[in-house]
């Protein structure tokens, strides 16, 4: 039973992780996992807290985990807590403005896979007291993540135009095309945007950013997406368009920090924008207006910068034009 609340009472951050972790997963069985303790003292974690609170946080039934309106309300107020502990943690391992301790750093994947081998390197020479995480995946859900608080920060395409979050534009990149090695436009150096209109665009799937980029390219250029697009083929990968264009269905845009990785069968040739032609992408760190550790963040974004860098050097080194 809730009983009076105790005015005395003082919540421990255990009591309120708990809490936490089991209104984001909605299930006992994966709160306890992710906490690594038994369902029993999560159960009994939970129960002390309320007690002590006088109020009900979560409703339980065989079928469903329930937060309640009270516990809706207090889960922001739970999570400040918990990030403000962390950064005080964070802050203890070392000098302040440092980068140290635990940081889960959501990612897409239209840059997760060029620039995370010199980002780990860099984190390996430089912050040895860092201990990162990362999670890739499409935009709208690494935004939810981080209103939720499961995750630090975010690397995404800017805009994200999202209320309580701070940006801070780390680089912007250009698109090139990637075409078959006998198509009309293959080493060409100035294409235009009206070019897009002779290419059958290959595309990712909904909800990736670099989709909605190329239809707004199209867009810009007066050429209807629906026709210069093939609306058919989809993907989820750049990988596996990579491989669609191998074989003669079509072409794509890539950023130009993937060119080195996606473009080494002989079959693939790239074409590049002329100058002054604005066809690209601006990539930054998304985090919220809360958070503790901004200058820390500010700091992760430097490092995120330098690992472009070297994969936009390797680009513009190793493609075959």
């Amino acid at each position: 039973m809730i009983g009076m609340h105790n005015k005395e009472y003082r919540p421990t951050l255990a009591q309120l992780r708990t809490f936490v972790t089991i209104a984001e997963n909605k299930h006992f069985g994966t709160a306890a996992k992710k906490l690594q303790i038994s369902q029993p003292s999560l159960s009994q974690a939970l129960v002390a807290l309320e007690q002590g609170l006088g109020i009900q946080l979560i409703e339980r039934s065989t079928r469903k985990v329930i937060v309640t309106s009270a516990g809706e309300k207090l889960l922001p107020y739970a999570k400040s807590t918990l990030e403000a502990a962390d950064s005080f943690l964070s802050h203890a391992r070392g000098a302040h403005g440092t980068l140290s301790g635990p940081l889960t750093i959501g990612i897409i994947p239209t840059v997760a896979p060029y620039i995370l081998p010199d980002l780990l390197n860099e984190i390996r020479e430089h912050y040895n007291d860092l201990e990162p995480r990362f999670v890739e995946e499409q935009t709208s859900h690494l935004l939810q993540k981080l209103r939720d608080g499961q995750l630090d920060l975010a690397i995404l395409a800017l805009p994200s135009e999202t209320s309580g979050m701070i940006e801070e534009p780390l680089y912007t990149e250009r698109f090139s095309a990637v075409v078959h090695q006998s198509h009309e436009l293959a080493g060409r150096r100035d294409l235009a945007l009206a070019d897009l209109d002779n290419l059958n665009l290959l595309l990712l799937d909904d909800g990736h950013c670099l989709r909605d980029q190329v239809m707004d390219l199209c867009r810009q250029a007066n050429v209807n997406p629906t026709e210069a697009t093939n609306t058919v083929t989809r993907a989820s990968s750049l990988t596996t368009i990579m491989q669609l264009v191998i074989g003669g269905l079509g072409a794509t845009l890539v950023p130009e920090s993937a060119l080195a990785a996606e473009t080494r069968h002989p079959d693939l040739s790239v074409a590049h924008f002329g100058e002054g032609v604005t066809a690209e992408r601006t990539i930054g760190l998304v985090f919220r207006g809360s958070a503790a550790r901004a200058d820390e963040f500010r700091e992760f974004g430097h490092i995120v910068t330098t690992s472009f860098n070297k994969a936009l050097e390797r680009s513009r080194t190793e493609i075959r034009a």
